[in-house]
């Protein structure tokens, strides 16, 4: 329940702050202000946009399927919601302790191209509907690569419980890193802990994976340069285009929650997860101190203040890439897919088969 309650705080609240910090950013890197009227340094100018969009009259179009409609933005945002409860944020702060993590979040998170499929049928409008085709074909053309990326690290880590690859990737002796357990490289990469024991740095191949993962992740957020879902040159708002009000919040929510829940999925597969990056040095015991004591709140806490560290680097990362690339045209986004991302990914598996086989 707490890690539940924590979650359905942290998707309003993160989407408050990323859609201010996402407008300083572009506006820096634009060379211009940006929000600055509206409370001090322009602060409060994304809450005053939400309560304007709470305020405002939900239309329906006369030529609207109504139904579909109206329950389109609820069900892309419960499938989204629900991907959060796999998701350990600290050694024992776990919604839903589930040994078949990833699969459950990789399904579930799958569902939200219904609903976006059915805003932009149930819309009636030519726009919508383009957008609503524009998302079928990125998403399952992108769910390739991005699951290929996935099972890599299910391959190393042997496992699906998204709890069992993070903790793998720590300050944690009992388990003995296989990478690393024959002759002349004899150490326990696990004892040293930090940034040496992330999935990355174990093994160097997912680095590869890892940005795979990452793009991957840009297109299922619909996120620029993969923003063809929304276009707003040439589709107006694409799938979104007839929404207003809070189901246009709703759809506007769910866009940053699934940024989000893309991110700390990638920090928990390759980047540590919950543990610090501060390896042990000798008799320093770096790892261990800035760790806590699994299990105390001490521990609940530093875990927490990791995993959302990393992950908002992330984060940022992608708001820079959004300010920074252009859109790509639709043949050119599905070449990226099909003909580099998927046979990169294909063929990082086929290493990584190699390497177990080999150990």
């Amino acid at each position: 329940m707490i890690a539940l309650i924590i979650i359905l705080l942290l998707i309003p609240l993160f989407a408050l702050a990323a859609v201010y910090l996402e407008r300083k950013i572009s506006a820096f890197i634009q060379d211009r202000m940006g929000p600055n009227k509206t409370g001090p340094f322009g602060l409060l100018q994304t809450l005053a946009d939400i309560l304007k969009l709470l305020q405002k009259e939900n239309i329906v179009t006369a030529s609207a399927d109504r139904i579909l409609f109206l329950i389109a933005p609820l069900f892309v945002f419960a499938a989204i919601l629900t991907g959060y409860a796999t998701l350990p944020l600290s050694p024992t702060l776990l919604a839903a302790p589930i040994s078949t993590g990833v699969l459950f979040l990789m399904g579930i998170v799958s569902l939200d191209i219904i609903g976006l499929i059915m805003a932009g049928w149930g819309s009636n409008n030519k726009y919508s509907m383009l957008g609503a085709m524009r998302t079928v074909a990125q998403i399952i053309s992108y769910e390739i690569p991005l699951g290929i990326s996935i099972l890599t690290v299910i391959m190393i880590s042997g496992t699906f419980d998204l709890a069992e690859i993070a903790a793998q990737q720590g300050n944690n002796p009992e388990y003995s890193n296989p990478l690393f357990g024959i002759s002349a490289i004899d150490v326990n990469i696990n004892a040293v802990g930090g940034f040496l024991a992330w999935n990355i740095f174990r093994m160097p191949i997912l680095l590869f994976a890892f940005v795979i993962f990452f793009i991957a992740s840009l297109a299922e957020c619909n996120r620029a340069p993969f923003d063809l879902p929304e276009g707003e040159s040439e589709l107006i708002g694409g799938f979104h285009t007839e929404y207003g009000g809070f189901r246009f919040a709703l759809l506007f929510l769910s866009e940053y929650g699934m940024m989000l829940l893309v991110s700390i999925l990638a920090v928990i597969l390759f980047l540590g997860a919950w543990h610090s990056p501060l390896p042990n040095v000798g008799t320093l015991k770096l790892a261990e101190w800035s760790n806590g004591s699994a299990g105390s709140l001490g521990g609940n806490l530093l875990g927490v203040f990791w995993l959302f560290s990393k992950t908002m680097l992330l984060i940022l990362l992608q708001m820079i890439i959004r300010w920074t690339y252009p859109r790509l045209r639709i043949d050119q986004m599905m070449s990226l897919s099909w003909k580099y991302l998927t046979p990169a990914a294909l063929l990082i598996v086929f290493i990584v088969g190699l390497w177990k086989i080999a150990i």
